[in-house]
């Protein structure tokens, strides 16, 4: 098992998460928990309702929308952040491809860290607008 240490490792490297102080990550890393999923286990199947988000600790998942291939990914990669926080529902299957440690934040713990900490969301918001605002610019141009 990774150490909560670890964890602020993997947490640096996700995107949703690049705005945070250490810590910040440190209560991020708190509220999740450390999983185990095997090889071919299914992580999050599209159109599903979700409530949490997985970290690759440690592996790699591949990723597919719509039956069609994304890619594969491994440490430091986020799935499911916005059911996490919007509980909607899944845009993306996710499957491990090999044996696999992940971070699991679900809702009531991830919010309670917002909750905690306010202006930790106000960097999610900012990273997500950013995160749109580069989607809008490669759609529209």
């Amino acid at each position: 098992m990774a150490s909560k240490k670890a964890h602020l490792e993997h947490l640096r490297n996700v995107n949703l998460f690049q705005g945070c102080s250490n810590k910040d990550l440190e209560k991020i890393a708190k509220a999740g928990d450390e999983i185990t999923m095997a090889a071919g286990s299914l992580i999050v199947d599209q159109g599903q309702t979700g409530r949490e988000a997985f970290i690759v600790i440690e592996g790699t998942v591949q990723v597919k929308r719509n039956g069609k291939k994304v890619g594969s990914f491994g440490p430091g990669t986020v799935v499911g952040e916005m059911s996490l926080l919007d509980h909607g529902p899944r845009t993306a299957t996710v499957v491990c491809e090999t044996d696999c440690v992940l971070l699991l934040l679900d809702q009531r713990h991830f919010m309670g860290v917002l909750d905690e900490v306010p202006t930790l969301a106000h960097k999610l918001l900012a990273t997500l607008a950013s995160r749109i605002r580069e989607l809008d610019r490669q759609h529209f141009g």
